[in-house]
């Protein structure tokens, strides 16, 4: 009988800790961040489809593939951004590494699911507009985490926040500007504060 560890090899992302080099009030696992990504992805795309119409997004198929973008750090783990982002030598080799680690991954299924899943464990099934719909969510979460640090009064993400901030403006995508300007704010609220009958006004 063969066997398949890809769903088993997954779920140890859990016990993947991010911002590795920062001191955290509280750790955030890949796992947790995958689906924070989800979410919001899907999110963005919902909103793509009711506020900014064009290029057609597919809001369940960006997910998934969300649920599965950062698969490939079970094998490479969770490499420190200033780290990735040296120099483009060593950026070229981790995607390179990266894709390696996809390639693995898929293997690790049943052979008739490798290429139905491989599309979205590379996220190659993704068109142009839902990649940038899906790195805008990856960077939302980031930032979201630092707003989290800073509301535990941890300063040492405030050089994150802001680098994720001025990327996110810096990708002039409207789904992610429309969420920072009428959604962004609401995870500053207290937990009665957004339990509240609305109407809420900023």
């Amino acid at each position: 009988m063969k066997l398949y560890p890809f769903n088993a090899l997954l779920a140890r992302m859990k016990y993947i800790a991010r911002w590795g080099l920062m001191r955290s009030s509280r750790t955030e696992s890949v796992s947790e961040h995958t689906a924070d990504v989800a979410i919001l992805a899907h999110t963005l795309c919902v909103i793509a489809q009711q506020y900014f119409p064009g290029e057609a997004v597919r809001p369940e198929t960006v997910a998934v593939a969300a649920l599965y973008h950062d698969a490939d750090e079970i094998m490479t783990g969770d490499l420190p951004t200033p780290v990735k982002y040296k120099n483009e030598r060593l950026l070229h080799a981790f995607k390179d590494l990266e894709a390696e680690a996809s390639g693995t991954l898929c293997r690790l299924l049943p052979e008739r699911a490798q290429p139905v899943m491989a599309g979205y464990i590379t996220g190659e099934v993704l068109t142009a507009r839902e990649k940038r719909l899906l790195k805008a969510a990856d960077r939302l979460s980031a930032l979201i985490k630092c707003i989290d640090e800073e509301q535990a009064g941890n300063r040492e993400f405030a050089g994150a926040k802001a680098q994720q901030e001025a990327a996110l403006r810096a990708m002039s995508c409207p789904e992610a500007d429309y969420f920072l300007q009428h959604m962004l704010p609401c995870y500053r609220w207290t937990l009665d504060e957004l339990s509240a009958d609305g109407p809420f006004e900023g």
